[in-house]
């Protein structure tokens, strides 16, 4: 499959479909995810830290970046890019939101967004993970409405004071960096926070019994003063956010998948060594027909992500496309781990079958970069050309 050339999983022979190139990309990130990620997820997990130790290891192998060019980015195809995506999250989805928030978020706006300049004062040290970048737009009282968020950035002689408060931003608690959305006089910028600047705040979100490997903030900016040069110089309206955010739906959408077919490697497994009432549980007709909805399910996913990979290279992939990616894969995958967990019946619920931990990240999967509800009315209004909401 996108990842596997076993036909358990790559039923339709969907890694035909990929280059040469995009197999290599894959198997390298494989690789790590099985000697780097898989033997200390569990640990970090439980531990409630993110695997900071693997980031620079992570950064080593060139792929950090996606399809950004230049810059000591790799510029990978799309489907490159969400191969990377699919295989960190096949293996953490914690790692896996570490990498979206930082390349797919931080990194994607600093190069959309910024001047020649500010993309080589930040991109090359990004790519190798040796800065760690946040990205923060969702406020308190601002979640899918985010084009009303009220922090604020005002100019100040040589420089810009931003106030205001952010929440729910990944990363933050060790980032070096963090791209903060702010309202200005003429509309909307964005602006880079390096870590240390007076008025800069960040506070953990306590409670949080998912993707506990990546430590959510709250962010208060409190006269918050960033020198002239730490404006992005392309950013001037909400557009330019959603922008980023596109892309971003699109790389969520391939990490669902990368949950879904862990979820369903694990619960083949463990259906084929399982034995109840004399046979192995694979043997059971019940078992066997929830494991061909799983994998009719993974290659659908398989499938949509692939297609919409290659139009957003064409320059063809629409914010309507990106949201019913995301809403499609969030979705099926979030399934696909409850029938996983199911499967496995009380081991189901052990953090050593991992099962449980994919459920439960997936949660913040069916969530972030858009509610599977705000995703459907993007669909909605493409399809009608009414917009239910504003």
């Amino acid at each position: 499959m996108l990842g596997m050339t076993d036909q358990t999983v790559d039923f339709y022979a969907v890694d035909d479909l990929l280059t040469a190139g995009e197999r290599d990309v894959r198997e390298r990130v494989r690789a790590f995810v099985e000697t780097e990620v898989l033997p200390v997820a569990n640990d970090y997990w439980q531990r409630g830290e993110p695997a900071r130790p693997l980031l620079p290891k992570l950064g080593a192998l060139g792929v950090v970046g996606g399809t950004i060019p230049g810059f000591g980015c790799p510029g990978l195809s799309s489907v490159a890019a969400g191969l990377v995506q699919m295989e960190l999250a096949r293996g953490d989805g914690s790692l896996a939101t570490i990498v979206a928030a930082h390349a797919g978020l931080a990194m994607a706006t600093v190069y959309h967004c910024g001047s020649p300049d500010q993309r080589e004062r930040w991109l090359p040290a990004m790519a190798r993970f040796e800065k760690v970048g946040a990205w923060a737009l969702t406020e308190p009282d601002v979640g899918s409405d985010a084009r009303a968020i009220q922090t604020r950035a005002v100019r100040d002689g040589d420089g810009w004071v931003l106030d205001g408060r952010k929440r729910w931003t990944g990363n933050a608690t060790f980032a070096d960096l963090v791209v903060v959305w702010a309202r200005t006089d003429e509309g909307h910028g964005a602006f880079v926070v390096e870590n240390g600047t007076p008025g800069f705040r960040v506070a953990v979100i306590e409670g949080k019994p998912l993707m506990r490997a990546v430590p959510q903030a709250d962010i208060t900016l409190d006269g918050c003063r960033v020198p002239a040069a730490s404006r992005l110089a392309n950013a001037g309206a909400f557009r330019d956010a959603t922008q980023v955010l596109v892309g971003g739906r699109l790389g969520i959408a391939w990490g669902a998948l990368g949950h879904a077919v862990a979820c369903y490697e694990l619960a083949l497994a463990y259906a084929k060594e399982r034995k109840q009432f004399g046979k192995p549980l694979a043997a059971f007709q019940l078992v066997q027909e929830k494991l061909a909805r799983m994998l009719a399910e993974v290659t659908a996913m398989q499938l949509l992500v692939w297609r919409a990979s290659r139009l957003a290279d064409a320059g063809r992939l629409t914010p309507a496309m990106a949201a019913l990616a995301k809403m499609n894969n969030a979705a099926k995958a979030r399934r696909i781990a409850a029938d996983a967990r199911d499967l496995l019946g009380g081991n189901g619920i052990l953090l050593e079958h991992q099962v449980i931990r994919h459920m439960l990240d997936l949660e913040g999967v069916f969530t972030y970069e858009g509610t599977d509800s705000i995703n459907a009315l993007v669909v909605g209004r493409e399809l009608t050309g009414i917009a239910a909401f504003a």
